[in-house]
């Protein structure tokens, strides 16, 4: 039975903030009792280029590996990196207009919040499997 609660968001590459266009990129999730914050990035780099062929696809990795430094508190993460896991996610779930934006946070509940990572990736970031047939 699951008995942990988690809050994620969606990370989004936005090339072209202007046109709102977006790929989903990644996941994070927090569950406070737990301890854990996790940021996964998972990019299409094909993907990202089919939708804007004139995106700098080596900035927007730095700008997501950023995003990965800062949940995981190390000290690339600058002076955010040193805040507690929810205040970290805050910042990094905060509204922006930058190459980089989240969803709006969503709940979930599981047993282990490593394995939802995953299962949200799954769901919402990575290209769905091919139907047999």
């Amino acid at each position: 039975m699951p008995d942990t609660w988690y809050s994620y968001a969606i990370v989004r590459a936005v090339p072209r903030v202007e046109r709102g266009e977006f790929l989903n990129a990644g996941v994070i999730l927090h569950a406070a009792t737990k301890n854990f914050l996790e940021t996964r990035i998972a990019l299409d780099e094909a993907l990202l280029r089919a939708l804007a062929p004139e995106a700098d696809v080596a900035q927007i990795r730095r700008h997501l590996e950023a995003f990965e430094a800062v949940s995981s508190g190390v000290p690339e993460g600058g002076s955010v990196a040193a805040l507690s896991p929810s205040e970290r996610f805050h910042w990094l779930t905060a509204p922006r207009s930058t190459v980089i934006q989240t969803s709006p946070v969503h709940v979930g509940h599981c047993e282990e919040p490593a394995r939802a990572v995953d299962e949200l990736l799954a769901a919402y970031v990575r290209p769905p499997a091919k139907m047999a047939g």
